[in-house]
Parts: C-alpha cells; sequence; structure tokens
C-alpha cells in the first residue's frame, strides 16, 4: 500500500506532509482503566489551560487554520479535528472513552494538537491519495451525517475518499474486529522531517503498549 500526495495540494502548500502509522497484529478493546484515568486527567488540565488562552490563539492550532484558508476551506464552519476537540474540552464536554484505538487517536489529536485520524486497514481499498475536495465530493460520517469535503484536505482510496483532518467516515473506522490499522497524522508544515519521525516513533510505541501487535512509521511528502 502506497500513500501520495496530490501535486495540486504540495502546489499550495508546498512543506505539506502526512505522517503514516502501519500497525499489525493489534488487539482493540475497551480501554483499561489506566487510559481512562490518564485521559480524563489530561482533558481536566486542558481545560484549565484554555481558560487562560483561547483555542485559536494556540500556535498549533492557529497554522493549521491559516493554512487551511489558504487552500479555500471555511475553517469557522469547518473546523480541523484537534480544533474540535479542544473546543469541546472548553465547554467541559469531555471525551467519552469509545475503545483503544479511537481514544489513543483521540489522545495523540490533543498532544499534539494536530489532526489525526486512524482506519481500518481491511477496508481500504488499494492505495491512498492525500487530495482536496472537489464540488460534490463526500462521505457518510462518524458524526452520523454526510460530509461535504469541498476544498478540504482528505484522503481516499479506489472506492473513494474516506478520511479528512476535519470528519472521518464510517466505511473506514475501526472497531474491536480491527487487526490492522493505519493512522494518518496531518503533519504541522513547519515541522521539520527528523521532529515528525520522532513524533510517530513515540505514538507509535505507546499506542503498542496498550493494543499490542507492531508498527511502521513514514513521513510522506512532496516527490514521495
Amino acid at each position: 500500500m502506497h500513500v501520495t500526495i496530490d501535486p495540486t495540494l504540495l502546489d499550495k502548500i508546498p512543506q505539506f506532509k502526512i505522517g503514516v502509522i502501519h500497525y499489525n497484529k493489534i488487539i482493540v478493546s475497551d480501554s483499561p482503566q489506566m487510559i481512562k484515568g490518564r485521559m480524563q486527567l489530561y482533558q481536566e488540565n486542558l481545560f484549565f489551560e484554555l481558560q487562560e488562552q483561547s483555542v485559536t490563539d494556540r500556535p498549533n492550532i492557529k497554522e493549521w487554520r491559516t493554512l487551511l484558508k489558504s487552500v479555500g476551506m471555511d475553517v469557522n464552519r469547518y473546523r480541523h479535528s484537534a480544533e474540535s476537540l479542544l473546543r469541546r474540552i472548553a465547554k467541559q464536554q469531555y471525551l467519552t472513552p469509545v475503545h483503544t484505538a479511537v481514544d489513543l487517536n483521540n489522545f495523540f489529536s490533543l498532544q499534539y494538537e494536530i489532526p489525526v485520524g486512524i482506519y481500518d486497514k481491511q477496508a481500504i481499498q488499494g492505495d491512498i491519495f492525500i487530495t482536496l475536495g472537489e464540488e460534490g465530493t463526500g462521505y457518510e460520517g462518524l458524526n452520523g451525517r454526510f460530509n461535504v469535503l469541498h476544498s478540504i484536505p482528505h484522503s481516499q482510496d479506489e472506492a473513494g475518499p474516506f478520511g479528512s483532518l476535519y470528519v472521518d467516515s464510517k466505511r473506514t473506522a475501526t472497531s474491536e474486529q480491527t487487526t490492522e490499522a493505519i493512522q494518518l497524522f496531518y503533519i504541522k508544515p513547519s515541522m521539520n522531517e527528523v521532529e515528525a519521525m520522532q513524533l510517530l516513533s513515540s505514538a507509535g510505541n505507546m499506542f503498542i503498549q496498550i493494543c499490542g501487535g507492531t508498527f511502521h512509521t513514514s513521513i510522506i511528502k512532496g516527490g514521495a
């Protein structure tokens, strides 16, 4: 399986890059109490931070908002996932546990303040292509609605779009039956490749400590 980025997207954001973690032989289950407790404490600490600094003033959030505006995304209507999660926490609408794959994915998105998506590899058909949505591009999302992806960076396979930095599709969602997964990190363009690989290695090691299995990381950028 290959992951490539549309040259049109790279023309607009030359430093655009995607971090990929491919997990094998994992066990997805109800999150252990240690993860639930850590996630709750992390959200409570973030809540107090967000009383002193608004979500959109945080440098990592601001960087993605600026970049997404540059490709035509309406960032006030369609907020990327890390910003949406932080806005929930600022209102004390804390995230409820789902299972280890989703809970860890949300934790990484909050920790690094970037959009992160995790997908069941068995539901992905062929290679992955990262591109900008056109008029009419969309899918049935995890939010229970048909989500339009016009001017929104997203991932697609041979069957069509399945994930984005806004909301993911139902088609490729992970479950407790998932044993192989692909996790996509929308790395900040300002982050260099060494830092990005360190981020992926840290996330991957934490994930397999909880879910078992093995992982492989890669950075996809222009010319990949």
